[in-house]
């Protein structure tokens, strides 16, 4: 039988980790015994976050597309915790804009475009490239196995819907490269995995008003309701603990297939 992993005395720095899906992967790997770092915004919930989460837990204010922010956030978790074992890459933004406004006769703001570009693509590579780095010190355990990273994508990568062009390009290109770098890390003991999540009861769309709400959740097969945050960290722990999951892209979403 192959060496089935255990969350127990790892560690994870997690992006995006003050709310949402981040903050769920957070309190999962800190309940079942590992270790977590929080990065996220200065203005955001990450300090209180790990404080209500006690001594397994940090904050690291970090802006994902700067690399002084992530190698400041991997050197508290070295110094605080250890080592890095685990990365969950869960910070991202949106903007929802068509590609050209008739009504308005307004294109799409480049720089919008490129902003979601740069925090969703280049912020999550940011993360990979220099916690790689960090991993690659860890002993090896007797599959070889150093550490894993954690992607998040999303379903709009596949279904993109009027207005997410933006979006769709940035989770399309957080697909694309799972499986190259997958196999650029592999000599290092480092595995990749994206999860491409369908609709979650996060922020963004607990604040939406109830009706609406209702009529997302039907669009889900079964079940027919939104995600919870906590599904999304129990699929994280189910990647960090099965040792043959790798270069792959999960959906996660219900059978939800996304009408334009």
């Amino acid at each position: 039988m192959a060496h089935i992993r255990n969350l127990k005395g790892m560690v994870g720095i997690v992006t995006g980790g003050a709310s949402g899906l981040g903050r769920a992967t957070v309190e999962r790997l800190v309940q079942q015994g590992a270790r977590a770092v929080i990065l996220d915004l200065p203005k955001s919930e990450g300090h209180n976050v790990a404080e209500s989460l006690g001594d397994h837990c940090a904050f690291s204010p970090t802006d994902v597309t700067s690399e002084t922010d992530v190698k400041n956030a991997l050197e508290l978790a070295r110094s605080k915790f250890g080592c890095v074992n685990i990365v969950v890459n869960c910070a991202g933004i949106a903007v929802a804009a068509k590609t050209y406004n008739l009504n308005k006769q307004l294109p799409h703001s480049l720089e919008d475009f490129q902003r979601v570009i740069n925090v969703n693509i280049a912020g999550t590579f940011n993360v990979i490239r220099l916690a790689a780095g960090e991993m690659a010190k860890n002993e090896p355990d007797q599959d070889g196995h150093k550490g894993v990273i954690v992607n998040t994508a999303s379903v709009a990568a596949f279904d993109g819907q009027v207005g997410q062009a933006a979006y769709s390009a940035s989770k399309g290109g957080i697909v694309g490269m799972t499986l190259p770098i997958a196999r650029d890390l592999a000599p290092l003991g480092i595995r990749v995995v994206t999860i491409a999540p369908g609709l979650f009861a996060t922020p963004l769309l607990v604040g939406l008003p109830e009706k609406v709400r209702t009529f997302l959740a039907k669009q889900i097969p079964f079940p027919s309701r939104l995600g919870d945050p906590g599904e999304y960290a129990h699929l994280v722990q189910s990647i960090v603990e099965n040792p043959m999951l790798n270069g792959e892209v999960i959906r996660l979403d219900g059978a939800l297939r996304m009408q334009p």
